[in-house]
């Protein structure tokens, strides 16, 4: 079902006479919140041996604790997630996957359990690192990230050579059980250096705020509609200003009634 979505959505959106965003409009938020929020760094930055997985959604070089960390960090905040991580590397050791595809599940829920849902993600975890040795032959999902090249060394910045596309890098991804859309977009965009645009809780409800897609849209119809329509260049940037933008602002807070003053409803005002 998930592949067939994708399918359908790769080349044309699922809301095809919907017209926003337009480039224009995109890159006029975008620079609205980078005015807006200078400390969070718009610029892509290459996946460090340093970060945890889980606190910075995938933002590692190895694939595979990209999309355990990234499954880790759903649905839950981010110290916890962080913890569930150290605590997973603490007991079986930092991307030991074969020791955590053979323990005994509980072993695998009581080392994320800070986590939330850990009976739920130990599942995922295990099945996937099964999965992913019985297709490959080995616990390794590098063959999805290209080299790096020698003009990105020591730049900071991320060039890779694409050994498989996006669209078929998105397909591996997802057609792994509990990996949907925005897992795999995570993976993406954080781990592999592509141009890719999740929309978590945050990026849904500002493009809902911003009237980047029709109101029947769900999460993945959203993020395939905004997958075609957001310049690839702004992607990266877009996304973590949203996120940022989506956690710190009162003004548009869902759960808080959306009241008071936010420099997106200013720049819609001023819009219309």
């Amino acid at each position: 079902k998930k592949l067939k979505l994708l399918a359908s959505h790769a080349v044309a959106s699922p809301f095809p006479d919907f017209p926003h965003p337009t480039p224009d409009e995109a890159a006029e938020v975008h620079a609205l919140l980078v005015s807006t929020h200078p400390d969070i760094a718009p610029e892509q930055k290459t996946p460090s041996e340093s970060n945890n997985s889980a606190r910075t959604c995938g933002s590692v070089p190895n694939v595979l604790e990209s999309l355990i960390g990234t499954i880790l960090s759903q649905n839950t905040t981010g110290r916890n997630s962080t913890a569930a991580k150290r605590s997973l590397d603490d007991k079986f050791g930092r991307n030991n996957f074969a020791a955590m595809a053979q323990a005994p599940k509980q072993e695998v829920v009581d080392a994320i359990r800070m986590g939330g849902l850990a009976n739920k993600k130990a599942g995922v975890i295990q099945n996937i690192l099964q999965e992913v040795h019985a297709r490959h032959g080995s616990y390794s999902l590098q063959h999805l990230a290209g080299p790096i090249t020698d003009e990105a060394a020591g730049k900071g910045k991320l060039i890779i050579a694409k050994a498989f596309s996006d669209e078929e890098a998105m397909k591996e991804l997802v057609s792994y059980g509990g990996v949907g859309p925005k897992t795999a977009s995570c993976v993406l965009l954080f781990c592999l250096g592509r141009a890719s645009f999740p929309v978590d809780t945050h990026v849904f409800r500002l493009s809902k705020l911003l009237g980047w897609v029709p109101s029947r849209a769900d999460r993945v119809t959203a993020q395939a509609h905004l997958d075609l329509t957001v310049p690839d260049e702004l992607k990266y940037g877009l996304h973590v200003l949203m996120v940022g933008h989506g956690r710190r602002c009162k003004g548009c807070k869902g759960g808080g009634g959306g009241k008071g003053e936010c420099v997106l409803k200013q720049w819609l005002r001023a819009r219309k």
